[in-house]
């Protein structure tokens, strides 16, 4: 019981920062000039994708029979950088927002770093996380290119 309990709440810290993920790039593309409209469809796919994640989490969560989390990481126990994140979202210039864009998916892939690290996680979960972590690192480094070409 307390390995289930232990599961759903990593998952469920997983589950709040692709909500975070979310919040920030919806910010993000509202943040955005109308020129930066490659951005603003980028920004799209990747709140698709951690939608997506947050699905396959919380159906795992679901299963372990705990609650799902549907807040962001106000009272998360992995990372709360991408709190941080949203607030600096505010009338920045390219660069700036893939700045800040970059910061938080580091947050992310620390954060699943941090549950693939714990112990009691079943394999398949583990999969799962590690699946997720490894995709969004294909984001983080889509970004991070974005950022570099900036002048």
């Amino acid at each position: 019981m307390k390995t289930t309990t232990a599961t759903a709440e990593v998952l469920n810290d997983l589950v709040q920062i692709n909500n975070d993920r979310i919040e920030g790039y919806e910010k993000a593309r509202q943040e955005l000039k109308d020129e930066d409209a490659d951005l603003k469809t980028l920004f799209l796919s990747m709140i698709g994708e951690s939608q997506k994640y947050k699905m396959a989490l919380a159906t795992e969560v679901a299963a372990l029979g705990e609650d799902i989390e549907t807040g962001t990481t106000n009272s998360g126990k992995i990372y709360r950088a991408w709190m941080d994140v949203k607030a600096l979202f505010t009338g920045h210039d390219r660069k700036t927002v893939l700045n800040n864009c970059e910061f938080g998916e580091d947050a992310a892939q620390n954060a699943y770093k941090m549950a693939l690290e714990e112990e009691a996680i079943p394999s398949n979960i583990r999969d799962l996380i590690s699946d997720q972590k490894a995709s969004l690192r294909t984001s983080h480094d889509e970004i991070k290119r974005l950022r570099d070409a900036q002048a």
